[in-house]
């Protein structure tokens, strides 16, 4: 029998299983008809932070997972979610790509459309937020359980498992503030610099995030180590 026509087994909505599990039907019908849009380019506006929402509820999942590793002593299983967090947080960022390609004048004629909506309300990202945090205190009582400060960890080797998990956590990190970047030179991009958002929040403001830490005594371990090496050196140069 030819794939094309093989009956549909799974319950739910569609002609064929794949429609049915991936709820397709559904999925399609949540953007706006064309008789909707204010200017065509609304559906590329409006998919991609569709898409950018379904990433953070993965990300939200993996986070979630990490810290039930972290919890009973796991640090390499939730170094695998970290990564995988991680990669999703660059798929978010690659995908912002595309609003570069947005006129300044179709996203004028878009914005009403928008009411005072703002990516600050996204429930994405709110929860990724709270688990971030979480991630945090779970970390400090693992180190604290092993008796150790993040400056120690970055005293073993590379290949250590707290070492790598700490690894991770930055990575992590780091990829929100690349996000964070692109998501500012999208936005001065397409509405230029100086200007109010649609929460009339000042554009501008949002570099001053940029610079935010989720897990700020790693990086503040790499602040001590350089210092501590800094100070080492010049001890040694002024000996006689």
């Amino acid at each position: 029998m030819p794939l094309s026509s093989m009956p549909a087994v799974l319950p739910g909505v569609g002609n064929t299983d794949y429609a049915r599990y991936m709820r397709t039907d559904e999925l399609l019908s949540l953007q706006k008809s064309p008789c909707e849009w204010a200017h065509p380019d609304e559906l590329l506006f409006q998919i991609t932070h569709q898409s950018t929402e379904l990433w953070l509820k993965l990300t939200r999942s993996l986070l979630t997972r990490a810290l039930t590793h972290l919890g009973v002593g796991q640090p390499g299983a939730a170094e695998l979610q970290l990564r995988r967090a991680s990669e999703a947080m660059r798929l978010i960022t690659d995908d912002l790509q595309i609003l570069r390609s947005l006129p300044p004048a179709h996203f004028a004629l878009i914005r009403p459309a928008l009411g005072s909506g703002s990516g600050f309300e996204s429930p994405g990202w709110r929860l990724l937020r709270s688990a971030t945090t979480e991630l945090d205190i779970a970390f400090s009582r693992l180190l604290a359980s092993h008796r150790l400060s993040p400056a120690d960890v970055y005293q073993r080797p590379p290949a250590d498992p707290l070492y790598r998990l700490a690894e991770a956590l930055v990575e992590f990190d780091e990829r929100i503030a690349l996000w964070r970047t692109e998501h500012y030179s999208v936005a001065t991009r397409v509405i230029g610099q100086g200007v109010l958002g649609t929460r009339r929040t000042p554009i501008d403001s949002l570099p001053t995030l940029i610079a935010h830490r989720r897990f700020p005594t790693l990086w503040e371990a790499r602040t001590a180590l350089t210092a501590a090496s800094t100070s080492h050196e010049c001890n040694r140069s002024v000996q006689p």
